[in-house]
């Protein structure tokens, strides 16, 4: 990919009020300083980096404001430390993992703000980064502090956002301080972002096809409610879908079920027949006695699971029904694994339906995030879909129809 090439295959005017945000090719770097927020909140362990997927996401638009010219400051936040400086929570091992990716050398700050701070972004040289500590380690950042995010405009010319996973959170580095920048820009992370889901909301080749797994219908009630009025279908698996089966008079079990939530997935269930979405559930299950001691399943013979018994996935009759409802899509859209994907074999229906999808011909395929990502890369085939968002959480409230505010802070004429 060449440095001066916009990555991003998507277009911002797909998003309302797209066209009122800046990309990186209009806009000259050279000898400025960059404030980049990025999503540097990583995984780690006993100070190891157990991925580094979210790094290595920004490594293009870190790399263009490289070749532009550009001082970069590197600002994320990591875990949460609510307010405190916690050492474990400390993003010197992503300064040093991003120097080993880029192969250049990456200055670390042991704060975000300060004279310090501001003394050492105005001595750096042309090309160099700058990785500034934790951003929560301040109570400001996720109070949206209007004297946080000042002190953060004091560090540089220029605001880059490329933290898509952080947009829907009205926090300082997101919403305070591009709303005082004067010059403000998507990323190419951001831009491919918001471009690639602003399609399927808006503008989605027929039919749309929509898979929702995890384990909680509280938490995607507004998604599934959006979902409706698009999708042609909507294929529910893993533990939320239990819930559905009990709205439905299905015996399920043992196996986790919303009971507080019953009444709302039958209300969801005739929802879905006014919109004209059939929403299809799991005909069997792979079930086990126990989730702590699983074994290696038992297949039900139908959609009813014993009493003694809990399903952790969807069974062989259900891959197949699904594979076959998928085959229709021209657009798709998937959310949550089917079943308990961390305990093999209790992965295998969600790894099953990742590898059918990547397989499908013609389909603008987008995956929002979460475990449904693992599964993807576990599978081995992240070249066989169209778009594969970094931002569970974002993805989710930007289908549901919310304002990003991290997206709206960058919208010209807004400082």
């Amino acid at each position: 990919m060449a440095a001066d090439a916009n990555p991003s295959s998507f277009s911002l005017k797909e998003y309302p009020g797209g066209d009122r945000i800046r990309t990186l090719p209009e806009i000259d770097f050279n000898d400025k300083t960059v404030f980049l927020r990025v999503d540097f909140n990583v995984p780690l362990k006993n100070g190891e980096i157990r991925d580094d997927t979210r790094i290595r996401a920004a490594l293009p638009t870190i790399k263009y404001l490289q070749d532009k010219g550009a001082k970069i400051l590197c600002a994320s936040h990591l875990g949460r430390p609510e307010g405190e400086r916690k050492p474990e929570f400390s993003l010197e091992p992503v300064a040093q993992r991003l120097g080993e990716l880029t192969g250049n050398e990456v200055l670390f700050s042991d704060d975000c703000v300060g004279s310090a701070i501001a003394k050492q972004a105005r001595h750096m040289k042309k090309q160099q980064i700058l990785v500034l500590e934790n951003l929560r380690f301040h109570k400001g950042e996720e109070d949206n502090s209007d004297d946080f995010a000042h002190r953060l405009s004091e560090l540089a010319d220029i605001y880059v956002n490329d933290a898509f996973g952080t947009c829907h959170r009205a926090h300082a580095s997101t919403s305070g301080l591009p709303k005082m920048m004067k010059i403000k820009a998507a990323g190419f992370l951001l831009e491919r972002e918001i471009g690639a889901l602003s399609k399927l909301i808006h503008n989605p080749a027929r039919p749309l096809v929509s898979i929702l797994g995890g384990s909680k219908v509280s938490d995607k009630v507004k998604v599934i409610d959006a979902l409706m009025v698009k999708s042609a279908k909507i294929l529910i698996g893993g533990a939320m879908a239990y819930t559905f089966l009990k709205a439905l008079q299905v015996q399920t079990g043992k196996s986790r079920v919303e009971l507080d939530k019953v009444q709302l997935a039958r209300k969801l269930l005739e929802r879905s027949k006014e919109a004209n979405c059939k929403i299809i559930l799991p005909v069997d299950h792979v079930m086990a006695e126990s989730f702590d001691t699983p074994g290696q399943g038992i297949i039900s013979e139908n959609a009813h699971i014993p009493e003694n018994m809990m399903a952790l996935d969807i069974g062989p009759k259900s891959r197949e029904l699904f594979k076959r409802e998928l085959g229709v899509a021209k657009s798709l859209f998937w959310n949550g694994p089917l079943g308990v994907f961390e305990k093999p074999p209790f992965d295998a229906g969600t790894t099953d339906i990742a590898k059918c999808i990547a397989l499908l011909e013609n389909c603008y395929k987008v995956c929002g995030g979460g475990d449904s990502v693992a599964a993807i890369h576990a599978a081995g085939v992240e070249s066989g879909f169209t778009h594969i968002s970094t931002g569970g959480g974002a993805s989710l409230e930007m289908i549901e129809g919310v304002q990003m505010p991290g997206i709206e802070a960058l919208k010209e004429g807004i400082s």
